[in-house]
């Protein structure tokens, strides 16, 4: 039997009986990662609580306080610098709680004594002993003081034992969901922090220098300042839908001042509708868009689109943006080109038409003749049962200039009379002629310039 002086008298008292249990869970965790071993063991005894991980096993060396180079080059592990054990020790000792570490190079346990050459300094010593089984496989560590309570309060502190759900791995960490009231930070699978107001928690395994200059030795109270960039990048770094959806059904709590604050950030924003509109059939709208525009709206839920009310500082964003795979994100403006793209005329032919019907359209050649002659551009005339909605007007739409066949196409409502029908087709062949859209100067310049010229002809004559 050896003794190994600790060096330590006090330290950390306000360390509480978990927080030890903490550092022998991150230790087997760690070991458990680093030997690609199974899976560590948390179990009870009798009345003791035992910790086994299947690693290589503990060696009184390891009680030295040093940088573990194997641990540093690995992003992954918990454990940096070879002083949680000692100082789990020393609060197991505070706290009157008998520990026992078993592994095929020794059996170590817990004593105070007078540390050499100063007998007025009692220090805590690791007794050294023969392993009782040298073939035995990892490290096991026997707990006797501790209550079920302190188990389960030290398992919380891990994302391994916290029954919470990955929804998404990304290079930058994870996802997670959220169970009971608040958000918890991880690093590493080590809860650092929690957040009353998060939509999710988030395990963050790239460390960026504020995380590494704000994690203590404890890894608690870690300010929000220090990992705010390393979440905004796991969500930037995401893709999937379960994200998104979550993300974008609170999108609609933000006019209500109701949101989480994931949603505060305009790029978490904007990036939650590039991952939904690459998903799947979404309208992005604005809440006064959704008002004022009903019909498109009830157009966009007859042709299976899930409309996604968004807050109005979001919405010059994503106005001719695209989604993840190159798609235009559908807001608004997009869905109407969309709508009349794929918009199918159901054009009647002349010999259709009944009796007073043709008797109109007939007039057709004269009215052009009015104008002096049919434009160039135009190369045809037609008629159709079926029109595109204008979803910006409350006017029904009676005609429009078709420029992809080049054509002009009337409703055939407007052969109810030669007067909705004439004035109809001069309105549409302003817009063939000149290429400028309703509700502009330009087109109403243009309307009334053709407008005067044909009174002008009808006056002479």
């Amino acid at each position: 039997m050896k003794k190994f002086d600790l060096n330590i008298e006090k330290i950390l008292e306000n360390w509480e009986t978990f927080h030890a249990i903490r550092e022998l869970i991150a230790n087997a965790l760690d070991e458990q990662l680093l030997t690609r071993t199974k899976e560590v063991e948390i179990l009870k005894k009798n009345y003791s609580w035992v910790i086994r991980d299947f690693g290589r096993g503990l060696k009184y060396s390891h009680l030295t306080q040093n940088e573990n180079q194997e641990k540093l080059s690995n992003t992954s592990v918990i454990g940096k610098f070879g002083i949680g054990l000692k100082d789990a020790f020393a609060t197991f000792d505070r706290k009157g709680v008998s520990v026992t570490a078993k592994s095929k190079h020794s059996q170590i346990s817990m004593c105070k004594s007078e540390k050499e050459g100063f007998k007025d300094i009692m220090t805590l010593h690791a007794i050294i002993e023969e392993p009782i089984d040298p073939y035995f496989t990892g490290t096991e560590f026997e707990l006797n003081g501790v209550t079920d309570n302190d188990i389960e309060k030290a398992k919380e502190l891990f994302l391994k034992f916290s029954n919470e759900n990955i929804i998404e791995s990304t290079k930058q960490g994870q996802v997670v969901e959220k169970k009971g009231v608040f958000g918890n930070i991880y690093i590493n699978g080590v809860k650092v922090a929690e957040e009353e107001n998060f939509l999710f928690s988030y395990n963050i395994t790239v460390l960026n220098a504020p995380i590494k200059k704000a994690l203590n030795r404890e890894r608690s109270n870690v300010g929000r300042s220090a990992y705010t960039a390393s979440v905004k990048k796991i969500l930037l770094a995401s893709s999937s839908k379960d994200v998104a959806q979550i993300l974008a059904k609170d999108l609609t709590n933000i006019d209500r001042g109701t949101a989480h604050d994931e949603l505060m950030w305009i790029d978490i924003q904007e990036h939650s509708v590039k991952i939904l509109n690459q998903q799947g059939k979404y309208l992005f709208v604005t809440s006064f868009e959704a008002m004022e525009h009903p019909d498109m709206i009830d157009q966009a839920k007859n042709s299976s689109h899930e409309v996604i009310v968004i807050p109005e500082n979001l919405k010059d964003k994503i106005h001719n943006a695209t989604d993840l795979s190159g798609e235009p994100i559908i807001d608004i403006g997009q869905f109407v080109s969309n709508y009349n793209d794929s918009f199918k005329f159901k054009f009647i032919e002349p010999y259709q038409l009944n009796h007073s019907e043709k008797d109109i359209y007939k007039f057709t050649q004269k009215i052009l003749g009015l104008l002096g002659h049919q434009p160039l551009k135009v190369k045809a005339i037609k008629i159709s049962s079926t029109m595109r909605n204008d979803f910006f007007s409350d006017v029904e739409t009676l005609g429009c200039w078709d420029e992809e066949t080049e054509s002009i196409v009337l409703s055939r409502k407007t052969l109810n009379t030669l007067a909705e029908y004439s004035g109809t087709l001069l309105h549409e062949l302003t817009h063939a002629t000149t290429g400028h859209t309703d509700v502009t100067r330009a087109f109403e310049t243009s309307l009334t310039k053709a407008i005067g010229n044909l009174c002008e002809q009808i006056l002479i004559k």
